[in-house]
């Protein structure tokens, strides 16, 4: 072997890297895509590959270093006989959701002693997953078996594999990035040092001389319209606040010009050579700061047609309602409580960032392959832009690694078509970690004051909440949260007296978007850390206050802002979700907190629509193949939502056959008419809805087709696994398609669903805790979650998403927090600045499901995507109270921040000399 050469699975590469190249973007480009980008730091492992057996961060190790030895990928892993032993582990145990990690984790654990494998939380350090809480992970590492084989039209109710379950352990399922385009250009951005500030010019003369330069584009060569980068079916939902490149910048990190070149680092560096000059304009950071006369108009040249509620004070989006007569039933109350609360921003960190490249084919059609949950809402949207008919575009989206939300945005697509119809290239743009964090969306942060009133036996009289939420520099999403985020929150309690004021304010800082839970999860936190403390403080149990006011089964829905007509209970397990959570705090089962150390429990609930209100739409088709099986084609992109195992479950459960004759083709725009997109947890009930009704549709053509052909009666045929029973004769239905094929027919049906009418889903958490007065570090000693899915449709799956989505909020609860500056500067711009949870910061969450069967759902389902997030940190916060004795008001719940209340409460001479066995001056529960 020459000594200079890579050796990468077996196959000797010759070509030496370039200076500075990193050993991952030197195997892509060998097309070794199962090496995936996750963080350029070394901090999530998704890059991990073998160097002479030993596990590396590609990303951060220099392709240099690898010549004359031996590198070993996940395509590599396998052998002719089969997939390597951790591999196989992974597919049985079903060890991933988007998939985006998994390589990483197996290339890690292949490489594992057995000392390393008894210390998972230490070995896996290195490694993140954003999506199914690691629990998953650590059975397919112990050899924990869940996949299960169900019988010919058996298939609900089954723990049914992912499809590309086989793709994602080998490496080879593709991703936005993992195609070879030729003629590749790439682009990069040169964004805003400033929170607020007028451009007066561009110079790009110095970086269009820069070799392999081949465009800069600025606002100048942009379309002068105005639209929102939310998507949702209605574009009126949002503001128009936004251009695709703007005169006036809004927030440190906003878009100011794009440079197109042969290469990234080219691309870099001729960002670095655009001159730019503003005039820097007054700036505001503080929500409640914009609202005040005189504060800096964000958007203050857009009038009401924008959509914008008022431009001239900052308010985006508001709501003022009231249902009953709030005063009077907070002045019958025998107990008031009232507190603020505020939650602060969080990043959705998907692993793969976004991205999207574009190029036109030969046929003159503009192609966009893009990294995002809403592939026909974005065709549209570029169309509107760019003054392009939709038989001219078409939108990808191949398999997304995480979304959470984050890509319900048009973020990237609309500058790679820019520059690919300005250069006549294709032309790429992939998100770093960084511009993940100051470029991207956040989780809205919210101040909540909540006042409550009850009666002594725990019965509320009245809630009052004045709600401010930060949407940023734009609105995308900005009203949408808000009005959410006001409505089941509230409606799920009976008080007969209601009230909300709230707004949704522009500020100088990083935008806002669509996040898990869509603003329940902040208002939670505040509703239910207050109708704790009215159980506290009237000293009843947390559970009892809340049975004695949640809504039952034929009550009306009701929230301040209105009741949704098509909103209803379609089946009601909240009843059985209290008792669940009820049980777990009555049981002395988990390990024991450390000593010394305070302990307490806590819980809260939630409720959630099953989809958004005002339509969701999607279009699917299920066709009879030449060999017998079926296609479904439907519009839903998969990013770890699990939708596409439920498609196919739905499938081979109506046409009586087994899911591995189902194949699925989707998140395509070329495929169905019509798809909303993969958001507000409709997966399942909108997606999952039309393909059953496409299925249903056609399993009637060919019973009837069975009919026609062998001139028995329909209801005497049976629709069997890959035949149909014609009163005894068998029917293949491969001859059936042949026979129909012949006559010119095609055997196909389709399915279409609005997403009404809707109903709700329930959860309820419950944590028991323990805190070290010293430190003020929270450790969560046991964890149990209770769900109302309805008809669980796979119950592997469903306990995998609930999983992900506790994970997902402790981390938001205890940790993660997007931090910006006095300037509008985020300053947590890379994972190890930002910490997300790994292995050793998640516990086990124990998961119970009701049982109901929803009216509205397909076969009795319903969603459970975003609604586990909900409850969480509440819950945690009532369990904090329980241990501690004080009333934490605003996260995350950092160690720090529990460590200066518990000091504040000591008396003073203990401050100099902590131990142990100090407490706070409240004994703990």
């Amino acid at each position: 072997m020459n000594d200079r050469a890579v050796v990468v699975d077996g196959e000797i590469c010759a070509e030496a890297p370039r200076p500075g190249q990193c050993l991952r973007t030197y195997l892509r480009e060998r097309g070794r895509f199962g090496v995936k980008k996750g963080c350029d730091a070394g901090d999530c492992g998704a890059c991990t590959v073998h160097l002479d057996g030993l596990p590396v961060h590609s990303c951060v190790y220099p392709a240099v270093r690898a010549q004359g030895r031996r590198v070993a990928t996940i395509e590599g892993l396998a052998t002719a006989a089969g997939l390597h032993p951790v591999q196989q582990r992974f597919l049985d145990a079903q060890g991933f959701q988007c998939g985006f990690c998994t390589a990483g984790f197996i290339m890690t654990t292949a490489a594992l002693d057995d000392d390393q494998l008894d210390s998972l939380p230490e070995t896996l350090k290195g490694n993140l997953c954003r999506c199914t809480g690691y629990r998953a992970i650590e059975d397919a590492i112990r050899g924990v078996r869940h996949v299960e084989e169900p019988g010919p039209g058996a298939s609900v109710g089954v723990n049914l594999p992912a499809p590309a379950g086989p793709q994602v352990v080998t490496g080879t399922a593709r991703y936005t990035f993992d195609v070879e385009v030729p003629g590749l250009l790439h682009l990069k951005v040169l964004r805003s040092p400033h929170p607020h500030a007028r451009i007066l010019s561009v110079d790009a003369r110095d970086a269009l001389a820069l070799p392999g330069v081949h465009a800069v584009l600025t606002h100048a060569d942009a379309p002068d319209r105005r639209y929102s980068t939310a998507q949702h079916e209605h574009a009126s939902d949002d503001p128009a606040d936004t251009r695709v490149l703007d005169d006036v910048v809004r927030y440190v990190g906003q878009r100011v010009a794009v440079v197109v070149a042969d290469s990234e680092a080219a691309a870099e560096e001729g960002c670095r050579h655009v001159t730019v000059r503003y005039q820097v304009l007054p700036a505001v950071t503080d929500p409640e700061e914009a609202m005040t006369p005189g504060a800096p108009a964000l958007h203050g040249d857009k009038g009401t047609e924008a959509g914008i509620a008022r431009p001239a004070d900052n308010v985006a989006g508001e709501v003022h309602a009231e249902v009953g007569d709030v005063d009077a039933g907070l002045a019958a109350a025998d107990l008031l409580y009232e507190q603020t609360f505020r939650t602060q921003r969080v990043q959705h960190a998907s692993l793969e960032t976004h991205g999207a490249l574009a190029y036109v084919d030969d046929d003159g059609r503009l192609t966009v392959r893009s990294s995002t949950q809403t592939p026909f809402l974005t065709r549209r949207a570029l169309c509107r832009l760019f003054d392009l008919p939709e038989e001219q575009v078409r939108v990808v989206a191949g398999r997304v690694g995480g979304g959470f939300g984050g890509k319900q945005e048009m973020l990237v697509e609309d500058l790679v078509v820019l520059a690919a119809l300005r250069t006549g290239r294709p032309v790429k743009l992939e998100y770093t970690r960084a511009e993940q964090f100051t470029a991207a969306t956040t989780r809205h942060p919210f101040t909540v004051r909540v006042t409550a009133g009850a009666r002594r036996d725990g019965t509320l009289t009245g809630i009052r909440l004045r709600v401010v939420s930060n949407t940023g520099a734009y609105g995308n999403h900005g009203p949408g949260v808000l009005f959410h985020s006001c409505h089941e929150s509230l409606s799920v309690y009976r008080c007969p007296n209601k009230r909300v004021d709230g707004y949704a304010v522009y500020t100088n800082t990083v935008p806002a978007g669509a996040f898990r839970g869509y603003g329940l999860g902040q208002v939670s936190f505040a509703v239910e850390s207050a109708l704790d403390e009215v159980a506290r403080r009237l000293d009843i149990d947390p559970v009892t206050v809340r049975a004695r006011n949640i809504v039952r089964p034929g009550d009306p829905l009701v929230a301040p802002a209105g009741h949704d007509s098509d909103l209803s209970l379609g089946s009601y397990g909240l009843d059985q979700c209290l008792e669940i959570v009820d049980a777990a705090a009555r049981e002395d089962t988990g390990p024991p907190a450390p000593s010394g150390w305070l302990t307490g429990q806590g819980m809260a609930m939630s409720m959630i629509a099953t989809a958004p209100p005002g339509g969701h739409y999607a279009d699917a088709r299920v066709t009879l193949l030449s060999d017998g099986r079926y296609e479904v084609t439907v519009g839903t992109a998969e990013f770890g939502n699990g939708s596409t195992t439920v498609h196919q479950q739905l499938a081979a459960e109506t046409l009586g056959t087994t899911p591995d004759r189902v194949g699925i083709r989707q998140s395509d725009t070329n495929l169905v008419r019509h798809d909303t997109g993969a958001f507000g947890s409709t997966g399942t009930i909108v997606g999952g809805t039309a393909v059953l009704r496409a299925c249903q549709a056609l399993r009637e053509r060919l019973l009837t087709l069975a009919s026609e052909h062998s001139g028995v009666p329909v209801t005497d045929c049976r629709l069997g696994t890959d035949a149909l029973d014609c009163a005894g004769s068998r029917l293949p239905l491969r001859d059936l398609w042949e026979h129909t094929h012949a006559t010119g027919q095609q055997v196909a049906a389709d399915g279409h669903c609005a997403g009404s009418p809707r109903s709700v889903a329930f959860n309820a958490q419950w944590f028991r805790i323990a805190v070290d007065p010293v430190t003020g570090e929270i450790r969560i000693l046991r964890s149990v979650h209770a769900a109302d899915a309805g008809t669980v449709m796979n119950p592997m799956q469903c306990r995998g998403q609930v999983e992900g989505g506790v994970a997902q909020a402790i981390g938001a609860t205890l940790h993660e927090e997007v931090r910006v500056d006095a300037y509008g500067v985020v300053t947590t711009a890379a994972f190890r600045q930002y910490h997300l949870p790994t292995f050793a910061d998640i516990p086990r969450t124990e998961v119970h499901f009701a049982r109901t069967i929803d009216a509205t759902g397909p076969l009795g389902a319903k969603s459970m995507s975003e609604s586990p997030f909900n409850p969480v940190a509440p819950a945690l916060a009532n369990a904090l109270r329980d241990a501690t004795g004080i009333r934490f008001t605003d996260l995350p719940l950092t160690a720090d921040r529990v460590w200066l209340a518990l000091d504040e409460r000591r008396p003073t001479a203990d401050r100099d000399d902590l131990g142990h066995d100090d407490r706070p001056t409240r004994p703990a529960r």
